[in-house]
């Protein structure tokens, strides 16, 4: 990897991680150094795409010359430092063009205003912005059955829909319902919002079987990831303000991730892990 990633670029990308997810910045430190900035790198690509369209009204243009960054960055003609070193990864670990791109699409419903009448509306808005997420990650690890691309997929989906819960308050003050209106209508909000929860419960379970498949330590990472964010929709109450799991917590919930890696360490160990050659979409993805 080139000094481009490596040096200042990566250094910008942890402090972003950092600053804006402690979850994820916490799970990131489990990973060697060249995972965990490469890993930095692609969650400051996705917070710069998001925050370029949190404001921006429809029509403007913003998701046209993200998508234009996007190619360029691909080509290796992105002069954007952040945008280089995205190129660089996803050129390194043979990332499909179209996960990032449905990660754009995703953030285009935002900026149209999309509402979401039925439980299929949520989902195709969690896979293009968290589950493709997933994805790209399994081509940062390496995965050792292609198997795994599913629970990756749903993990990414999980966590979206436990941000969704989490989230409901915040949203509402910015005009934006994530949660299904059927299941508004007949189910009221917090109904509507437990609801959700317990599907995501289902996604961290088909999520966790593909954990196997993982490098020992993108293993360990992903595990305290998936712990965190599962523990935050069990903490939301009825309350709509932002739920969310404290530092001891944590590393309680890092230390029972870490004992789940260990006791499946052979199967980490002794099977050979490779770059995914398998591009999903999202027929691919079953619904659960």
């Amino acid at each position: 990897m080139t000094a481009l990633v490596a040096v200042a670029p990566a250094a910008v990308a942890r402090a972003t991680i950092a600053h804006h997810s402690k979850s994820f910045a916490l799970a990131s430190r489990l990973l060697g150094r060249r995972l965990r900035d490469q890993t930095a790198v692609i969650y400051t690509w996705c917070r710069r795409a998001d925050d370029a369209v949190d404001e921006a009204p429809a029509g403007d243009g913003t998701i046209e010359r993200l998508d234009d960054e996007l190619v360029a960055a691909y080509d290796g003609r992105a002069r954007d430092p952040v945008l280089a070193a995205f190129g660089e990864v996803a050129r390194d670990r043979g990332i499909p063009l179209a996960y990032p791109r449905e990660l754009l699409a995703g953030m285009a419903m935002d900026v149209r205003g999309s509402t979401y009448v039925t439980i299929e509306d949520v989902i195709v808005y969690a896979w293009r912005v968290a589950g493709v997420v997933g994805l790209m990650m399994t081509h940062v690890f390496g995965v050792a059955d292609e198997a795994a691309l599913v629970p990756a997929a749903h993990l990414g989906i999980a966590m979206q829909l436990t941000n969704i819960c989490r989230d409901v308050g915040e949203d509402a003050r910015r005009g934006r319902v994530y949660l299904p209106q059927q299941w508004i209508d007949e189910h009221g909000l917090h109904g509507a919002r437990q609801a959700l929860l317990a599907l995501a419960d289902r996604y961290y379970a088909s999520a966790d079987t593909g954990m196997s498949a993982l490098p020992w330590r993108a293993a360990l990472a992903v595990r305290a990831a998936r712990s965190v964010y599962a523990a935050i929709g069990a903490r939301i109450t009825t309350s709509l303000d932002r739920a969310f799991v404290p530092g001891p917590a944590k590393l309680a919930l890092v230390a029972r991730a870490l004992g789940r890696t260990t006791f499946a360490s052979p199967r980490h160990l002794l099977r050979r892990h490779h770059v995914p050659r398998r591009t999903l979409e999202l027929a691919d993805v079953p619904r659960l």
